[in-house]
């Protein structure tokens, strides 16, 4: 089915990107998938690559030699902001063992950046394949709070 309802308050343009973008994993064979990841492995003109070149403006809440931080632009709670490695690092799965230091920055930064915010209770979650809404091919963060996060998420 191409067209999904998404919840009040999704931009139209980022809705239509996911439903097109889980379309083409939909109607995908597990191969194909497998061959998408591996072609963002080395596609370096994402959205999240053109912003940590700063090439598309963006209000870093935090900016290190190893990440930045920026509030989501869709956010799903009302406290929800990304963390994501300056090196690009396709996804959780293909993170190399020389990336542990990286991987756990984010995290430090992500307490950091929440401390900052004054959020005292928040979720971190990591997005990995398609089946997971991993849409974008590169690894982030996404801190979410504000609000009661119930469980399980999904």
């Amino acid at each position: 089915m191409l067209l999904r309802t998404f919840p009040a308050g999704n931009s139209a343009l980022v809705a239509l990107v996911i439903q097109l973008t889980w379309y083409v994993a939909q109607s995908s064979g597990g191969e194909q998938k497998q061959s998408v990841t591996q072609k963002l492995k080395h596609r370096n003109n994402g959205l999240f690559d053109k912003i940590v070149r700063k090439e598309v403006p963006c209000d870093f809440l935090h900016e290190d030699d190893l990440c930045v931080a920026f509030d989501d632009i869709n956010p799903q709670a009302p406290e929800h902001f990304l963390v994501l490695p300056k090196k690009k690092i396709v996804s959780l799965s293909l993170a190399a063992d020389e990336d542990a230091k990286i991987l756990g920055h984010l995290m430090i930064v992500a307490k950091k950046v929440a401390a900052k915010k004054l959020i005292r209770n928040y979720r971190v979650v990591v997005n990995n394949g398609w089946e997971a809404v991993q849409f974008s091919g590169h690894l982030h963060l996404h801190v979410l709070g504000g609000r009661p996060l119930h469980w399980p998420p999904g």
